[in-house]
């Protein structure tokens, strides 16, 4: 790449900022824009419902990089606004303020927004959702004068704002509309490990629930109504019924999008001067053999190497396969592989159910390991990771047996 080149990065959040860097690692020379619709540089999300709520730590210290080194990289960092539309005959972005930038490549890294409950009441004062540093100091502020949170939807955000609010020593009532917490993630069997884990620790966990409406008074949440017309009172609301891709600026511009938008194994979107990352990134996964979009800490860490080396003409495939993980209570999980929800796979548990001490892996019908989780056990991913891609069928009694090495 020339120095005259230009490549804007539109998002502001950790996988826009390793994009930089990448950018950066790889001696492109060019001008880099990174446009911030906050007004705080790039930030690590998954600290928000875990550490700083828990107090261990503050959303400054998630920030990526510092200012300086934006300086000293010569990153222009955009603060407080969007891209507004993509005029992709011209190769320009619009923004805000009716100016465009010219780009040469563009990446999209425009993340995701917390879906909103089509119900009355959910507009009140003190119904919180949770996506960025803001929401978590309100969450923070929150803890210190409220005695009583519902939360409605037991997924991943859910549950970790739970434990941090049970931390914090307030009353948590968590509705779920399906049978078990993370029904969709995890599958009934590992939901009810967590269903259990919440209720040890004094959580009115009521799953198969319908909430009708957020009551109100003044203005201000007072609790939920359900389909039954059970009302639960409460002091705030969190709403955590998962996440809505922005995916709109790439639909308006034309590119392919079905729920997310359409990437190659390089990160490439149906223009090949732009690349899409993170959690609106739908790729045709090498290893997996269909399409999966993630909403995951690790993509965005990890996919902006080779969103980095597709912008500069270079060769590169994204083939690692999903990650994520969570700290909740006493806690620690890491997940390893891809079960589409729905999906028919056997559970095998590896250890001690009880204790929450173990590892569970998913197998298809033929007894092949699609993903494995290991719950308070460590220094497993790499051996969970090559049971997934060596292709094998394994014995399900023998995995299941701690005496085996894995």
């Amino acid at each position: 790449m020339t120095t005259h080149s230009r490549f804007v990065i539109a998002g502001g959040g950790l996988a826009a900022a390793k994009l930089a860097e990448a950018l950066r690692a790889n001696d492109f020379d060019g001008t880099v824009h990174l446009i911030c619709a906050e007004e705080r540089l790039p930030y690590e999300r998954p600290p928000l419902s875990k550490d700083c709520l828990l107090g261990k730590k503050t959303p400054e210290d998630a920030i990526v990089d510092p200012a300086q080194w934006y300086r000293d990289h010569h990153i222009e960092v955009l603060l407080g606004t969007t891209v507004t539309a993509i005029d992709r005959a011209a190769n320009t972005v619009a923004l805000p303020d009716g100016t465009t930038l010219n780009y040469d490549k563009l990446a999209l890294a425009t993340g995701s927004r917390p879906r909103k409950l089509p119900i009355p009441g959910s507009d009140a004062t003190g119904v919180y959702t949770l996506r960025n540093a803001e929401d978590t100091e309100a969450l923070l502020e929150m803890f210190r004068a409220a005695r009583r949170l519902v939360v409605i939807g037991a997924g991943w955000i859910g549950l970790e704002v739970t434990a941090a609010d049970r931390n914090a020593g307030l009353e948590v009532t968590v509705l779920e509309s399906l049978a078990v917490p993370l029904q969709n993630a995890l599958g009934p069997e590992m939901g009810a490990v967590f269903a259990q884990l919440h209720r040890d620790h004094g959580v009115d966990l009521r799953c198969e629930t319908r909430v009708a409406e957020i009551v109100t008074a003044d203005g201000r949440a007072t609790g939920v109504k359900l389909a039954d017309d059970t009302v639960i009172d409460a002091d705030a609301v969190l709403v955590a019924v998962g996440a809505r891709p922005n995916i709109e600026l790439a639909a308006d511009s034309g590119l392919a999008t079905d729920g997310g938008v359409l990437v190659d194994e390089s990160l490439a979107t149906s223009d090949p001067d732009i690349v899409a990352i993170g959690d609106i990134a739908d790729q045709q996964h090498p290893l997996l053999g269909q399409r999966i979009r993630v909403e995951h800490w690790a993509n965005a860490l990890n996919q902006p190497a080779v969103a980095a080396a597709t912008m500069m003409g270079k060769q590169a495939v994204y083939d690692r396969l999903p990650y994520f993980f969570t700290d909740q209570y006493d806690l620690g999980m890491e997940y390893t592989g891809y079960v589409a929800p729905g999906q028919d796979a056997r559970v095998v548990v590896r250890g001690d159910l009880g204790k929450r001490e173990f590892v569970a892996f998913w197998l298809d019908s033929g007894n092949r390991v699609l993903a494995g989780m290991n719950v308070n056990v460590w220094d497993v991913t790499e051996r969970i990771k090559e049971l997934i891609l060596s292709g094998e069928p394994v014995d399900p009694e023998r995995l299941a047996d701690t005496s085996a090495p894995l």
